[in-house]
Parts: C-alpha cells; sequence; structure tokens
C-alpha cells in the first residue's frame, strides 16, 4: 500500500454509472473507506443506520436527506455529516443523485 493515492472523481463516477450497484467503493484506507452512492429520481432508499460514521458530498441532484425524522433538502455542493447508528436515508429524490460518501472507519456494511 502506498502512502498516497490520486484519484479523478470523473472517472470514479463514470465507473459508478456503469455498474449496476447504487454504492461503488473506490478507495479503501486504515481508517476510512470513500464511496459514489447514486440513487435514481424516484427511487426509495433502503439504506439502515451503519456503525460507521459518514459524511455526505453531494456532486449532483436533489432530495431531502431525513436524519432522525427531520427533512434537509440537499443538492448539488450540500455536505451532510451523519454519527453512527443515527437513522438516515434520502427521500423526495426529484433529481437523480451523486453522492460521495466517506465512511469513518471504512464500511462494514453493518
Amino acid at each position: 500500500m502506498s502512502d498516497a493515492e490520486i484519484v479523478r472523481l470523473d472517472q470514479v463516477v463514470e465507473t459508478a454509472r456503469g455498474s449496476s450497484e447504487s454504492y461503488h467503493e473506490f478507495l479503501r484506507r486504515g481508517m476510512f473507506s470513500v464511496g459514489v452512492y447514486r440513487l435514481a429520481a424516484g427511487d426509495a432508499d433502503q439504506q439502515v443506520p451503519h456503525a460507521e460514521d459518514e459524511v455526505y458530498h453531494v456532486l449532483s441532484g436533489r432530495a431531502q436527506l431525513q436524519i432522525e425524522g427531520t427533512g434537509h433538502p440537499v443538492e448539488a455542493g450540500s455536505i451532510a455529516f451523519v454519527a453512527k447508528h443515527v437513522e438516515h436515508r434520502f427521500t423526495d429524490i426529484t433529481e437523480d443523485l451523486e453522492v460521495v460518501v466517506l465512511f469513518a472507519p471504512p464500511e462494514t456494511g453493518e
């Protein structure tokens, strides 16, 4: 493992778009993991609380980020933090949503 890694976000997003999965992880290191999460307009976000803290950076789209029952509008440029074990999901997705997600520690799927 090298001490540094450079990725091109446009290439990572393009790879994620070519995947049939809604989440595409592109970087994993000791203390964090990073991926692109994609949801189409009108989709239902099925995620459940994670065992990791999360930072979301919305690249494109519009939605509500429901955090413990309270809706927060998000769009391109929005950055949100959600602590581990907190109930949250994207709702009212009115434009295809592409989000960079940073998990700390690395996402385990639990």
